[in-house]
């Protein structure tokens, strides 16, 4: 808070004051006062009115001042009341009783908001598991019929239950925390599942699935790793090229800090120019233009449990040649200590 700011918005106190003195003299000038008093008056007076101004200009600026900095701190600056005192000037009183009905109004609304939120995903998550049931039927008489009913059937029933885990996924992602557990987990049993669920459609696309694995423990959530390395997996097989023997190759490599999982293919690749978006929501890319109708949010979900997870996710590929998706788990020792 600048001093001569302060100044210029109490310019017409200023003006009011020094008419006052003007009048004060002429009356004194009247009255035939003696200079010397006349002197003593303006003196004490000039004392006063900068006493007032400096007193008020003080109060102010370390409250003002305090607010700036705890705004600047704070990430969250609606949070900004529960740092500040209440002032001790009059037109400080009334701004913080002002910030604190907005709080107040604002955290009313908030909840409000997350309650309908809550109430809405409560009722995705109760339909996702609905249409389940349907899905489920309809893939068991697929199975039982599987000579007679068209491949493209069972195609797209897959393609509709990928999509409804993703939808229960991204639905839960905001509060996953919630659904972990993190556990040692054994990274081969996992991959495992993966390759059992999308077993028809590698066998159907002459893809040749290859793990190199052992017996490697991870931390992490069983449930939510299978549905991010299952959503890779899909995209792999979803890129396969045509000119070449098509491969995924599942790598689990152990280094001094984290184990790494390598997920490999051998298909069309990532442009350059849409590897650092590839995360990103939304964002299809050449690819996903070209040769699917792609939604842009495989991936996205995927970095976003990655991330809920602590575990470190990159992408590494050329174009026409392959694509590697590497995870990477950190190795807890402290965990492995028995009390």
């Amino acid at each position: 808070m600048k001093f001569s700011k302060y100044l210029l918005d109490k310019f017409i106190e200023i003006l009011i004051a020094l008419f006052g003195y003007i009048i004060i003299c002429m009356m004194l000038f009247a009255f035939k006062v003696p200079s010397e008093v006349t002197i003593g008056i303006s003196i004490v007076f000039a004392i006063i009115c900068f006493a007032i101004i400096l007193t008020g200009y003080l109060k102010r600026r370390i409250f003002y001042n305090n607010l700036i900095s705890d705004v600047e701190k704070l990430d969250k600056k609606y949070l900004v009341l529960e740092m500040i005192n209440k002032p001790s000037f009059y037109d400080g009183e009334i701004l913080y009783e002002i910030l604190y009905e907005i709080n107040k109004s604002m955290n009313e609304n908030v909840k409000n908001y997350e309650i309908s939120l809550t109430d809405f995903k409560e009722y995705i998550e109760l339909w996702i598991h609905e249409i389940k049931l349907p899905i489920a039927s309809l893939t068991l008489m697929n199975h039982n019929q599987k000579n007679k009913v068209n491949k493209r059937y069972k195609e797209q029933i897959k393609r509709i239950d990928d999509y409804v885990d993703q939808i229960l996924y991204f639905v839960r992602s905001e509060n996953a925390e919630k659904d972990y557990l993190i556990k040692e987990t054994n990274l081969k049993k996992i991959i495992n599942n993966v390759a059992m669920k999308n077993k028809n459609d590698l066998l159907e696309n002459n893809i040749s699935f290859i793990v190199e694995a052992q017996n490697e423990m991870v931390l992490t959530d069983s449930k939510w790793l299978e549905f991010i390395i299952n959503q890779i997996v899909s995209n792999s097989i979803k890129y396969t090229r045509s000119d070449v023997d098509k491969v995924i190759k599942l790598k689990v490599e152990e280094l001094p800090k984290q184990i790494d999982l390598h997920i490999y293919d051998n298909g069309i690749g990532i442009p350059a120019k849409d590897l650092k978006r590839v995360f990103e929501k939304t964002f299809t890319g050449e690819n996903g233009r070209n040769r699917s109708k792609s939604t842009g949010m495989g991936l996205y979900i995927v970095k976003k449990l990655c991330d809920k997870l602590g575990h470190k996710i990159i992408v590494k590929s050329v174009q026409n040649e392959y694509t590697d998706v590497i995870i990477s788990f950190s190795k807890n020792d402290f965990y492995k200590i028995k009390y």
